[in-house]
């Protein structure tokens, strides 16, 4: 056992002695040549922490500098050691310390180690590459890379991987590449350590470390091992062609990892019974990005990934971090389905550890990894909503965001009911975000128009003004488009609570429930009072069965003090003031008309001009033109929903599952578009009203798939056109029928055909707007029509749609269009492909809508009178 091994230093032992001697002398020389002993280290800490104000620790620091600057003009000082020392200290402390910069450069060059350890200790937090200083330590390091001392090379190496500027690396590369391949195991870890610093500020020098890298994993040193895994992982993640070359080594690291597994009890390495988990999990995570997308490297690992999932202990934190490792590496890799469901279980029993931070470590990975298998996560529902409980806000987090991740239209319900009650207890950062999402997924997956109103109803009652200001709208919407039962529904229970709400003086926090309560008792107000009220049932799914039939005035009532207060924000009075006048055409009694009356009056002199405006017009209402306030104020019709898409009512009773499948006698008669357009195969979910039909994806297209959305819940009874137009004729049929109208009987009279070098069919010409096809013959079943449209009116096209609708023996793929304006004397133009398997004559049915000068235009027409031979 030689000195350095056995503790005993002998550098360090005579820097000792020489400081001894050196005092000794100092105490016996004259008081003329004797200078003053500095201050130790330990002494100044004390003396700073003694202080008991900022300029008293000021004063201190100063006066030390003083002493220290002083010293540094010497140019043989036997304290250079111990005032670098205190000056280090100093710049930990916030002051400043550069002056010190030259005496480190002394330290590193003094042939002691002690003024070795200090000196580059200080050039790593004094130096910097923007420092002119930094270019002289290169020499410096350079000859302690090749000192015969295994100590000094670690500090040179410890610093040049600290501070190495671009110009060093590449100076010193070549060194570290060389004492890398040394047979001492302590310089081959430090300069794998030192090559890793190296990589990250010059990559370019990532080829030269590449032969000597690989062979630190056949080392057994673990500190090697350690330091080589780190290295490789660092190259991988940088460059592609490096992970490639890489992906040999994997049975490398399986042989590695799998002798930890089995290795028996080893003091050196062991923590906590599991036998070096640093190393295992630098091995793990490498496995991980070396098996990412590679199918062959996934396969080699994925044995020894289940055995360390299977094997390691879990009392311990050690054995959780491995297993956290392990269920990463089996995500991201290419594993089996059985492996990825042992790693979701794996987090499953996290969850119930009681540890916070392995619980929060499980619903974030379960978070990052749902996507990969959500039936597998669907199987700890139940404890995840738990985390909802937790105290820690964090856990909370996180298992509200898991929580909306696995909804889907199965669990909807009981999850929705789940999240309600976290959304009432939960703390005011919750509420936006979780209110949000509750939305969101309630409008995705509701099962029932019913249950999507309840749903909102409850939202609005207890999210309070935390909710998106579009909810309001759009939960106005769902109710203008139920029928009239539910809308009348709807202001029973929205009456019900605006009135707790009124009366408990908790309308402030509830403002987005009063807006949409307000509008929906002024547009169904009739409904609330009449006596048929009585009959429509208020069950819903927290049993809510409590209504009284409320009396006119009683309602008036409730507005006036609503009206009244000070704290409503002025958007929500004004919903209530038009509300109240929208009574007036709904009440029938003579003291409510006039109670109504004398309410809007007071405001015509409201301090807020919008509501003194309303006020105004509304009492106009009463005087001059009394006789078109009932016309006016009528029942608004059902309000189009964002995009054109519609939600049938289809309430399933209670009991019936949400995926039961939908039999075709009970299709609506507007399913007839869905046969045209998608065929007779019967939808994935029985429910019409959540379920979209699948489309085909497409690059820049738009199929026929999507014209059902497109055309649906458009009023084709009458079509407003400008008033110079002609108005187009159209049948008062429903859409559906009107767009299949005639398409499946005879023939009816088409536009004519203008044979040219091109086959050109004139779709539609009206109003100055001409559509052409362009017809090419594609070969076989298949065919290209491009469409033009062209305009001659004074007025641009704006808003231009072009749609169609083709049999369902047919496909239709519909290109993007050039442009949604057309202007006079422009052209807009569009690809349809069309693809005919069964070579059946084509039919062709079009709609074009725009909007000129403001006023929207709707015009239709049907082409069937294309080329015989289009498919042959």
């Amino acid at each position: 056992m030689n000195g350095s091994e056995s503790g005993f230093n002998p550098a360090f032992n005579i820097a000792t002695i020489k400081q001894v001697v050196n005092e000794a002398i100092e105490r016996v020389a004259p008081v003329s040549v004797r200078m003053p002993t500095p201050t130790r280290l330990r002494d100044l800490i004390r003396q700073i922490r003694a202080a008991r104000t900022a300029a008293e620790e000021r004063s201190v620091v100063n006066k030390e500098c003083a002493y220290i600057r002083s010293t540094f003009r010497e140019e043989d000082s036997v304290w250079r050691c111990r005032n670098i020392a205190k000056l280090l200290y100093i710049h930990m402390l916030g002051y400043p310390a550069h002056f010190g910069q030259l005496e480190c450069l002394k330290l590193i060059a003094s042939p002691r180690f002690t003024d070795k350890r200090v000196g580059y200790l200080g050039a790593m937090l004094l130096l910097d590459e923007r420092q002119d200083v930094h270019l002289l330590i290169t020499n410096c390091l350079k000859n302690d890379l090749n000192s015969n001392t295994q100590f000094v090379v670690g500090l040179a190496l410890c610093t040049l991987g600290a501070i190495a500027s671009p110009e060093m690396a590449r100076d010193l590369a070549s060194e570290v590449e060389r004492l890398i391949k040394s047979p001492n195991a302590y310089i081959k870890k430090k300069a794998a350590l030192c090559a890793f610093r190296i990589i990250r500020r010059v990559p370019d020098l990532m080829e030269m470390f590449l032969p000597a890298t690989r062979s630190l994993l056949s080392e057994k040193n673990h500190g090697v091992l350690i330091t080589g895994v780190t290295l490789i992982t660092e190259m991988c993640e940088n460059s592609p062609d490096t992970l490639n070359h890489f992906k040999k080594i994997v049975p490398n690291l399986v042989r590695i990892l799998k002798n930890l597994i089995l290795a028996g009890y080893s003091p050196e390495h062991d923590v906590s019974g599991i036998s070096d988990p640093f190393l295992q999990v630098k091995i793990l995570r490498l496995l991980r990005i070396l098996g990412k997308n590679d199918a062959e490297a996934s396969e080699a690992m994925n044995d020894i990934l289940a055995q360390v999932a299977t094997n390691t202990e879990t009392s311990k934190n050690v054995g959780n971090t491995i297993l956290y490792e392990t269920v990463l590496s089996i995500m991201d890799i290419k594993s089996e389905s059985s492996l990825r469901v042992l790693a979701i279980n794996i987090l499953g029993r996290f969850l119930l550890n009681n540890d916070k931070n392995i619980r929060y470590v499980a619903l974030n990975t379960l978070l990052r990894t749902v996507h990969v298998d959500t039936s597998a996560v669907q199987r700890h529902r139940t404890t995840i909503l738990e985390c909802l409980k937790d105290p820690d806000v964090s856990i909370r987090r996180r298992a509200m965001e898991l929580s909306f991740a696995l909804m889907n239209s199965q669990n909807i319900r009981a999850m929705m009911k789940e999240l309600l009650s976290f959304l009432e207890r939960s703390d005011a950062e919750f509420k936006a975000h979780c209110s949000s999402a509750m939305v969101l997924a309630a409008e995705r997956y509701a099962p029932s128009s019913k249950w999507h109103l309840d749903t909102l109803f409850r939202l609005l009652l207890k999210a309070g003004n935390y909710l998106r200001d579009d909810t309001v709208s759009s939960t106005i919407q769902i109710i203008s488009a139920a029928p009239t039962e539910r809308q009348a529904y709807a202001a029973m229970r929205l009456w019900t609570s605006l009135e707790r709400s009124a009366v408990s003086g908790d309308a402030t926090e509830k403002q987005p429930l009063v807006q949409v309560a307000a509008w929906s008792v002024g547009e169904y107000g009739d409904l609330l009072v009449s006596e048929a009220s009585n009959a429509i049932s208020m069950v819903d799914e927290d049993g809510f069965d409590e209504f009284t039939r409320p009396s006119e005035e009683y309602v008036i009532d409730i507005y006036q003090k609503l009206l009244w207060s000070t704290q409503l924000s002025i958007t929500t009075k004004e919903y209530l003031l038009l509300s109240l006048a929208k009574l007036s055409t709904r009440f029938t009694t003579r003291p409510s008309q006039d109670k109504i009356r004398v309410i809007i009056d007071t405001f015509g002199s409201h301090i807020h001009i919008e509501l003194q405006q309303r006020g105004v017009e509304l009492s106009q209402l009463y005087r001059q033109y009394a006789h078109l306030r009932p016309a006016l104020l009528e029942r608004m019709p059902a309000m189009e929903a964002p995009g054109g898409e519609t939600r049938e009512d289809s309430d399933a009773e209670p009991d019936t599952p949400v995926d039961a499948p939908l039999q075709r006698a009970d299709r609506p008669e507007q399913d007839a578009l869905l046969d045209l357009i998608i065929g007779s195969e019967p939808l994935p979910n029985g429910d019409a009203e959540h379920e979209v039909p699948a489309t085909p994806a497409n690059n820049n297209t738009t199929t026929s798939n999507d014209i059902l959305d497109l055309l649906s819940g458009l009023d084709l009874s009458a079509p407003s056109v400008p008033a110079s137009a002609p108005a187009p004729v159209v049948s008062a049929v429903p859409a559906s029928n009107l767009l299949l109208d005639g398409l499946f009987s005879s023939p009816a009279p088409t536009p004519t055909i203008t044979q040219s070098a091109e086959t050109t069919v004139t779709a539609l010409e009206r109003n100055g707007l001409r559509v052409e096809f362009a017809v090419s013959r594609g070969g076989g079943d298949s065919a290209t029509l491009t469409m033009r449209a062209a305009s001659t009116a004074r007025a641009a096209l704006t808003d231009f749609l072009f749609q169609a609708a083709v049999p369902r023996t047919f496909r239709l793929d519909m290109m993007s269009p050039s442009g949604t304006v057309l202007t006079p004397q422009g052209e807009i133009t569009q690809v349809l492909k069309i693809t005919n398997p069964s070579r059946t004559p084509l039919r062709l049915r079009i709609r074009v809508s725009y909007n000129i000068e403001g006023m929207p235009v709707l015009e239709q027409a049907e082409v069937n009178n294309f080329p015989p031979d289009l498919f042959h």
